[in-house]
């Protein structure tokens, strides 16, 4: 793990309406990038400008504390929060990617830049915050990880920030992409909030919010104990499963009305012409019919 210099200039943030072929350049490093790694890119483009700013409206400016982003890549999401409010001194960015690293010091010259592994978070950011973090903003391939493995980054992140704090996350799929419980994991209780799918992002993503959970955990001293607590799990799967299906049923229904009114349009549209065309051939017909006559 290294930390980039931080430079001391005003914060040289890109302009939201970047140059095309600034974006062109971008969706090419991150291609080259998910290429040469997937299973640390995780994503062949940025996030959408929509995306982003959906992220960045879960984080306080007005806050107290750091903000955290794992995985910021070129930059998509610093931007949004910078355009939140957030100043570029408190912007701790966590980049596994020294190309990455280098090109968000250009951007981003107000912010700390930590090269680092963010699923090894407590070890990464030791010594590197001035206090707890108000708010952790992560843009990681969480699907690519094995589950503990999600567990323990959000238990990490729990660990950095103030009781109070989030930790916000996207996903293309349609559940949560941190799961209740796993095994060999640590056992934690958090709330999760998903955002309504941001359909402008393609593909379209959805954001989660994880809390702490004010309950404690159970006890399990006892076999039933234990099979209440399997239970519940149970009950909290066949919830999602349950959420996804009407989800995957809604976006197909949706898909189907475009479709069929699409095709009505298109309907609607060939009646109009015909009943247009119709009266006009008739009357070159009627204007026609004695230059027939008198070639005849």
């Amino acid at each position: 793990m290294r930390q980039l210099p931080k430079r001391r200039e005003s914060a040289g943030v890109v302009d939201a309406k970047a140059p095309l072929e600034e974006r062109i350049a971008d969706e090419a490093r991150f291609f080259k990038a998910w290429f040469e790694n997937p299973g640390i890119t995780g994503a062949v483009s940025p996030s959408g400008r929509a995306l982003a700013r959906t992220m960045a409206r879960y984080v306080d400016p007005a806050s107290n504390g750091p903000i955290i982003e794992l995985g910021p890549g070129t930059g998509p999401v610093t931007q949004a929060l910078i355009q939140r409010g957030i100043a570029p001194e408190r912007l701790v960015l966590v980049e596994f990617d020294a190309k990455f690293c280098r090109l968000l010091e250009r951007r981003f010259p107000g912010c700390q830049i930590v090269q680092g592994d963010a699923y090894n978070l407590a070890r990464t950011l030791d010594g590197q915050l001035e206090g707890p973090a108000a708010a952790i903003v992560s843009s990681l391939p969480l699907l690519n990880k094995p589950d503990p493995e999600r567990l323990s980054l959000l238990d990490q992140a729990f660990g950095l920030m103030q009781f109070d704090g989030c930790f916000v996350q996207f996903t293309y799929g349609m559940v949560s992409p941190i799961p209740r419980r796993a095994r060999s994991a640590p056992r934690i209780l958090f709330n999760a909030e998903p955002s309504p799918p941001v359909w402008l992002n393609l593909p379209p993503a959805r954001v989660w919010v994880y809390r702490r959970a004010t309950e404690k955990l159970p006890a399990r001293k006892s076999a039933g104990d234990a099979l209440i607590f399997k239970l519940r799990e149970r009950r909290d799967k066949v919830r999602e499963e349950i959420r996804e299906t009407a989800e995957r049923v809604e976006t197909q229904f949706k898909a189907g009305k475009a479709k069929a009114r699409q095709q009505f349009e298109l309907r609607a549209r060939r009646v109009r012409e015909d009943k247009a065309i119709k009266p006009a051939l008739a009357l070159l017909r009627k204007i026609g019919e004695p230059k027939k006559r008198r070639g005849l």
